[in-house]
């Protein structure tokens, strides 16, 4: 019985190293590749303190976001910038970045509008 599994371990070691041989599209680099994401506007509804809003968000440069929050008042500026960058950092950004508000946000036409980015 020994010899039986001591057979099938060595058997399924030689497969593994002959499928090793046979890739030569495998390269092992120390930096990473720019990132290949292509980013659409977006348009998301938001639940924030009880109440849905709408965010609206777009790529203006590399790693630079336009949005808008609409569906709060004039005296909202802190619940704003909170749903637009924590929704960046859920909807946009990589694994483990969180979105950062660049500049002042401004209230014009029932919406707060800012830029935000990633980092």
């Amino acid at each position: 019985m020994q010899k039986y599994t001591l057979g099938l371990i060595l058997l399924a070691a030689a497969l593994g190293l002959a499928a090793c041989g046979e890739s030569p599209d495998v390269r092992v680099t120390r930096t990473k590749p720019a990132s290949q994401v292509v980013m659409k506007p977006r348009s998301e509804p938001i639940f924030y303190n009880g109440k849905t809003y709408q965010l609206d968000f777009a790529p203006k440069g590399p790693n630079l976001f336009d949005m808008s929050v609409s569906g709060m008042t004039s005296m909202q500026q802190k619940d704003a910038v909170a749903v637009a960058t924590s929704s960046l950092g859920y909807y946009a950004c990589p694994e483990g970045q969180k979105g950062r508000l660049q500049g002042n946000p401004v209230y014009t036409d029932a919406r707060w509008r800012m830029q935000a980015k990633c980092g």
